[in-house]
C-alpha cells in the first residue's frame, strides 16, 4: 500500500491541484511530506512497542487505522482536511512498518535472508509499477479520492489474513520503559529544516522565518543525540551506527531516496503539463520502470547473498546516474516515448530494482536478531525522512511552472541534483561498504 500510494499520488498530483485551486505549492508538497515525517516521527517507539507487546498486535491495529486515514483522505474536502488525514494514516503507516519487517526476518536463516528481502522487495515493486497504471485508471475512471479509497479493501484484507497467518512474536531483550521524547524530536527537528526548505521558494532564504527554522531544526537535532547518549533507557541507541555497515548503509540509503523521489514525483507533471498526455497515458508510459525493478528486485537478492549488497547497491548508483544523464540529453519539450522517455525509464527501474529491498540489507547486514525492531524502524525513519527531504527539494528546485520550455529547465535541475545523488549512492556502496555478507 505504501509503495503503490506513492507512486498514484504522483499521478494524481495534477488533479488535487485542480480541486484546491487556492492552495499553494507549498501547501500541497505537505499532502505528501506530512505522511513522511509523522511516519518517522513515531516509527521507534512504535518497534519498541512491537518488541515489548507483539509484532502482529501492533502491525494489525497499524493496518486499522491506515484504512482509517485513507478513508478521511478520500473524503476530505479542503487540501488542509486532506493533510490532517494524511497525518491519521501516518500513524497507521508507523505501526506497520517495523512490526512487519520484524515478523519477516525471523523467518528466515542468515543465508537466506538476502533472498527473503528481495521477494519482500519485489512486493513493493509490483505496487510501484502498478502505482502509475492504476493511478491513471482510477483518477481517469472516477478523481484524485480513488487512490486513496484504493487502499480501503487492501487493508480490511490484511487485517482479516493476519489475523490468521501472522505468527506472534516478542523480543526477550526490551526495556519496560523507553524515552518517549528524544527521537520524535529528532523527526520534528527535521520537519523544520524541511519547512524552511520548502517556504524558501515563496519567502527567500534570507527571510527571519527561514533562518528561525534551520535553527530550530538543528536545535531539536541536537537534542535528539544528547537524550540518546544520556538517557538510561533511550528509544534509539546510538551505539548502532559503529556498524560501518549500518552507518554507511543509512548514509546510502538517504542518497538514493533524495535522487529517486526527487525525480519520480514531479515527473509525472511535467510528462502531463508540457507533452500533454492525459493522466492514463502518463502513467502506462512510466510503468516500464517500476516494473522492470518488480522483475530485478528478487533476482539480485538472490545474487547478494553470494556478493553481498553492497555491490548490488553500487551498480543501482551507476544505474541512476545513466538514467538522469540520459534524461538530461534527449528528454525536450516535443513527445518522445520510445528514444526520450523509455530508456531512462528502464535504467531509472535497474536502479530501483537494485536500491529499494538492497538497501534494506545492507543496512540490517550486521545487527543482531535482538535489535532488529529499532534497527528496523530507525533505517524506515531515515528512509521516510529522506522521502520528505526529497519532495522538499523537488518543491523548492523544480517549483511549479506551466508548461513549455520553462517547465524543461525546471525539471532538469531537478534531474542534476538526482544525477549527483546517484553518483554519491555509488561511491558510498562501491568504495566504502564493507564487502561480502553479514558478520554475525
Amino acid at each position: 500500500m505504501v509503495s503503490m500510494e506513492i507512486t498514484i499520488i504522483a499521478l494524481a498530483l495534477p488533479d488535487i491541484r485542480d480541486a484546491f485551486p487556492d492552495a499553494t505549492e507549498s501547501l500541497l508538497s505537505w499532502v505528501i511530506t506530512t505522511y513522511n515525517i509523522g511516519v518517522a516521527s513515531l516509527l521507534l517507539l512504535a518497534g519498541w512497542a512491537a518488541d515489548r507487546y507483539g509484532r502482529k498486535k501492533i502491525f494489525l491495529w497499524g493496518l486499522l487505522i491506515f484504512l482509517v486515514g485513507s478513508t478521511l483522505s478520500g473524503l476530505s474536502q479542503s487540501a488542509t482536511q486532506l493533510i490532517v488525514a494524511r497525518g491519521i494514516q501516518s500513524v497507521g503507516g508507523a505501526l506497520q512498518f517495523p512490526a512487519g519487517l520484524a515478523l519477516l526476518l525471523p523467518a528466515f536463516p542468515i543465508e537466506r535472508r538476502g533472498m527473503a528481502i528481495g521477494i519482500w522487495g519485489a512486493m513493493g515493486g509490483l505496487a510501484a509499477a502498478l502505482g502509475p497504471p492504476l493511478g491513471g485508471l482510477l483518477v481517469g475512471a472516477f478523481n484524485w479520492r480513488a487512490v486513496f479509497l484504493v487502499n480501503v479493501p487492501v487493508a480490511a484484507f490484511a487485517v482479516i489474513a493476519g489475523r490468521s497467518w501472522l505468527t506472534e512474536s516478542t523480543s526477550d531483550d526490551v526495556p519496560d520503559r523507553v524515552d518517549p521524547i528524544s527521537v520524535p524530536l529528532a523527526s520534528l527537528g527535521v520537519g523544520a529544516i524541511i519547512f524552511g526548505i520548502v517556504q524558501s521558494e515563496s519567502w527567500g532564504l534570507a527571510d527571519v522565518r527561514i533562518l528561525g527554522a534551520f535553527v530550530l531544526g538543528l536545535v531539536l537535532i541536537a537534542v535528539f543525540v544528547h537524550r540518546s547518549r544520556t538517557h538510561p533507557r533511550p528509544l534509539f541507541d546510538l551505539g548502532l551506527f559503529r556498524l560501518p555497515s549500518y552507518a554507511l548503509g543509512n548514509l546510502g540509503t538517504i542518497f538514493f531516496v533524495v535522487a529517486f523521489f526527487s525525480f519520480f514525483v514531479p515527473f509525472p507533471t511535467f510528462v502531463q503539463g508540457t507533452w500533454d498526455y492525459s493522466v492514463i497515458r502518463t502513467g502506462l508510459a512510466i510503468a516500464p520502470g517500476p516494473l522492470l525493478a518488480t522483475v530485478l528486485s528478487p533476482v539480485l537478492g538472490n545474487l547478494a547473498d553470494r556478493v553481498g549488497p553492497g555491490v548490488i547497491l553500487a551498480v543501482g548508483g551507476v544505474a541512476g546516474a545513466a538514467s538522469m544523464a540520459w534524461h538530461l540529453a534527449f528528454i525536450g519539450t516535443d513527445p518522445d516515448w520510445l528514444v526520450g522517455l523509455l530508456p531512462g525509464a528502464l535504467l531509472l527501474g535497474v536502479a530501483a530494482g537494485a536500491s529499494f529491498a538492497m538497501s534494506v540489507s545492507a543496512v540490517m547486514r550486521d545487527v543482531g536478531p535482538t535489535r532488529f525492531g529499532m534497527a528496523g524502524a530507525a533505517r524506515t525513519t531515515i528512509f521516510q525522512l529522506g522521502v520528505a527531504l526529497a519532495i522538499a527539494l523537488a518543491v523548492a528546485i523544480v517549483g511549479r511552472p506551466e508548461a513549455g520550455r520553462v517547465a524543461l529547465e525546471a525539471s532538469r535541475r531537478g534531474w542534476w541534483l538526482a544525477l549527483g545523488c546517484f553518483a554519491a549512492q555509488a561511491l558510498i556502496f562501491g568504495v566504502f561498504f564493507p564487502r561480502g555478507n553479514a558478520e554475525r
